[in-house]
């Protein structure tokens, strides 16, 4: 084989690596994810998944999330270094309301019909509908649905009153949607449809083949790594919506983000009542807690075991433990010690 011959053979192996290397990434980027795909990119869940390979954070768990505020789990994610999970600018559907669920991603595009053909031909086969059925269809109980439209509002909803009908019955949740939505009346009715979107507009996308030239939206990406506004949301976190924000939990990390905030709350429920008794001064409980003070919190858990939002495990839980010592000046009451984290909190 001649040099030149060789050169060109070496050229096109190496250009095929790196067009393979390119492929990978870009799968790993956006792709409708497999329970294999799902499982590699959530690897710090230790518990129960679904058949996709969602974590499946237990239903206890979402309960007692409903309790906790932006600001709690927030100072909890910023502990372990998650400091992009937050977003908000919405319109809310019953915005007096908690959105409380497990993430179902869906990423769409501006549309491009080489693109929708080859996944209208790879996926269409095993699917029923058109493609903003798909992940609606995968949805299960305490889900919710969390789809990036990029911000599209005219001709851009995917949802109507149909289709939110269809998430509401196979989910009993409304959506975080960075897009429009349509039929507002009608999704408004839907009593526990809780929900944060950019906008509504009265149009509809034209997300499929036979939209022709009007084709503005393909949907790429079904329980991938999805962007929303600033956070990055994997499949299975849990969200959090409540008084105009969004937020997304880590699941490995929703036990602790409930926990932290219980902690919180008891201490502060505690803290509130003696003031108004008088009994403590505001700079008392402002300030690191005395032993006299920690005694008396402790005896007043136990008094008001059943009596409190907290379960009672959990209270139980708090009285088996070791008396905090000093805490940092300006450290909340309940924040974690230092020692029982590393750099980042994990």
């Amino acid at each position: 084989m001649s040099e030149r011959i060789w050169n060109r053979a070496v050229a096109a192996a190496v250009c095929g690596v790196m067009l393979a290397s390119v492929t990978m990434r870009a799968r790993a980027q956006q792709e409708f994810f497999s329970p294999a795909d799902v499982i590699k990119y959530t690897p710090d869940w230790k518990g129960e998944r679904f058949p996709d390979g969602r974590p499946k954070v237990p239903d206890g768990i979402l309960d007692r999330m409903k309790n906790v505020t932006l600001e709690e789990a927030w100072a909890t994610l910023g502990g372990a270094c998650f400091n992009h999970q937050y977003e908000d600018g919405w319109l809310t559907i019953h915005s007096d309301q908690v959105l409380v669920g497990r993430a179902l991603t869906a990423v769409w595009m501006p549309g491009r019909p080489d693109i929708q053909k080859v996944i209208e031909q790879d996926q269409g086969k095993n699917r029923q509908g058109a493609e903003n059925a798909w992940p609606v269809d995968m949805l299960q109980p305490r889900d919710v649905y969390v789809a990036d439209h990029f911000g599209l509002k005219v001709d851009g909803p995917s949802i109507g009153d149909n289709v939110g009908n269809a998430i509401y019955a196979r989910s009993g949740n409304g959506i975080v949607y960075d897009g429009a939505v349509r039929d507002i009346n009608g999704l408004d009715e839907l009593k526990n449809f809780t929900s944060f979107v950019r906008y509504y507009d009265p149009s509809h996308h034209f997300g499929s083949l036979s939209s022709g030239q009007r084709l503005n939206s393909t949907m790429v990406s079904i329980n991938g790594p999805t962007r929303i506004g600033h956070a990055l949301v994997m499949p299975g976190d849990v969200v959090l919506g409540r008084n105009g924000g969004v937020i997304f939990i880590p699941a490995q990390l929703a036990e602790r983000v409930v926990q932290q905030s219980e902690r919180t709350r008891l201490r502060d429920i505690f803290g509130h009542q003696r003031l108004e008794e008088k009994k403590y001064t505001g700079g008392q409980i402002d300030a690191r807690w005395t032993p006299e003070i920690e005694a008396d919190y402790r005896s007043w858990l136990k008094e008001n075991e059943n009596k409190l939002t907290v379960p009672a495990a959990e209270i139980e839980r708090i009285l088996q433990e070791a008396t905090p010592g000093p805490r940092p000046a300006g450290a909340p009451q309940g924040a974690p010690p230092a020692a029982r984290l590393n750099a980042c909190g994990n």
